[in-house]
């Protein structure tokens, strides 16, 4: 059977089909460069492993106290390698990266103490912890106060205003490397260390955490290395590879850690216990594979970007421009837009494709949300997914495909059921 064929009993049309072939013989060049930066990568992981010693004895968990894991301890040895921290915090009790960024927040902060957001408004999920909109337990709540310094018109930093912001209770800053639901261009290593440059140029001793959710192994250095005192993010996110069925990590200074060690689990006891039950396997797998899976999801994110700008709607990242996660914005200009491409990554996916997703109130977000996720692991956004909120620009965030043909397939049935409705003409 021929793959057109195929294409074909899978419902994509020939006509959506010869568009999407076309788009993709322009890439070919762009995804070698893609599959250099994996191997890259590839070999800093086996590095990691290889140095720290991982044995057939760190794949299994511990239960109870988890006192004296090996394969919990020597996993964020590898992270802290990885990632060129000082130590790690690896650990299945972090329920999601929401929560690795509150963990991270509420044990380096006091009260008296500011946060500050150097790069405009948090992810809608931060917005609670924080206490922008009023939350039980909140940094708020505790005395914590907040401060923010929008992005210029041309989405570079406000260095003035950060200036201007900077006082002596500011103790932490938070930047976010992907760009959430706002549709901003996310920032690179490199702009991340120019702007952490300049903030402890104003004052040194200023916590630098960076949320690093989407953007580990896109490119070959991590934020850490450009002068971080803290990275955070999810192992169902890149890191995991799409093995890790929950988790978090947050890697930096060892001061950094050891805080968030003693919140995470209590004071005098620190890192010390947490058992590991039976994750460890699929932690070290997940790592391992991570990215190659990473450089999947971002041919993905481009070939997206492609076909829709082709198809003469606004997308960010471009479709020539660097890649600095692996999330791919989408502004289809209506809530029916919105909810068909949904609905056609819905239909791609290996799980529950036969499923119609729905805008819904998700805890968390302000408005209605829509979803389109069929993973082997529950919300896993390294796996292919959309979502979006149900409100003006009405732009979709796309990303993640644990192979490239998948990613493929979903943005051609994205395409389809805009199609279908009427939407685009292809």
């Amino acid at each position: 059977m021929e793959i057109e064929e195929l294409y074909r009993e899978l419902d994509i049309d020939g006509s959506v089909a010869d568009f999407c072939k076309k788009i993709l013989s322009d890439l070919k060049e762009r995804f070698e460069k893609i599959d250099e930066t994996a191997e890259y990568n590839q070999l800093k992981v086996l590095k990691a492993f290889q140095s720290n010693r991982v044995s057939e004895a760190c794949l299994y968990g511990s239960t109870g106290y988890g006192y004296n894991d090996i394969g919990r301890d020597t996993l964020e040895k590898v992270y802290a390698a990885l990632f060129k921290g000082e130590a790690a915090l690896v650990r299945p009790q972090i329920t999601c990266g929401t929560h690795a960024l509150a963990i991270a927040l509420s044990s380096n902060l006091r009260p008296g103490d500011e946060l500050l957001s150097p790069v405009g408004k948090p992810y809608d999920t931060l917005e609670e912890v924080i206490g922008i909109r009023d939350s039980k337990g909140s940094l708020k709540e505790y005395g914590i106060t907040y401060r923010q310094v929008d992005l210029k018109e041309d989405n570079g930093f406000d260095l003035k205003g950060i200036k201007e912001a900077i006082n002596e209770r500011t103790k932490l800053v938070t930047i976010q490397r992907s760009k959430g639901y706002q549709v901003r261009p996310s920032f690179s290593v490199d702009e991340i260390g120019e702007l952490i440059r300049y903030i402890k140029g104003i004052k040194p001793d200023i916590i630098c955490m960076v949320d690093n959710c989407y953007g580990e192994f896109v490119e070959r250095r991590e934020p850490l290395e450009a002068g971080a005192d803290m990275i955070v993010g999810s192992l169902i996110k890149n890191p995991g590879g799409g093995l890790a069925p929950i988790g978090g990590y947050i890697v930096g200074k060892k001061e950094c850690i050891e805080n968030a060690a003693v919140r995470l689990t209590t004071p005098g006891l620190g890192s010390e216990v947490g058992a590991s039950l039976d994750v460890l396997r699929s932690f070290y797998q997940g790592l391992f594979l991570a990215p190659v899976v990473t450089a999947a999801a971002l041919k993905g994110a481009i070939f997206a970007a492609n076909a829709y700008e082709r198809l003469g709607f606004p997308v960010l990242p471009d479709g020539r421009e660097e890649r600095h996660d692996i999330i791919q914005a989408v502004t289809l200009g209506s809530g029916e837009g919105l909810i068909a491409f949904c609905k056609g990554i819905q239909a791609a996916a290996p799980i529950d494709s036969f499923v119609t997703p729905e805008p819904w109130d998700m805890p968390g977000y302000d408005s209605k949300v829509i979803m389109a996720a069929g993973a082997f692991i529950s919300g896993s956004s390294i796996e292919l997914s959309a979502d979006g909120p149900l409100k003006e620009p009405y732009s979709v965030y796309f990303q993640g495909g644990l192979t490239f043909p998948h990613a493929k397939y979903g943005i051609m049935k994205s395409i389809q059921s805009m199609k279908d409705a009427g939407l685009l003409d292809v």
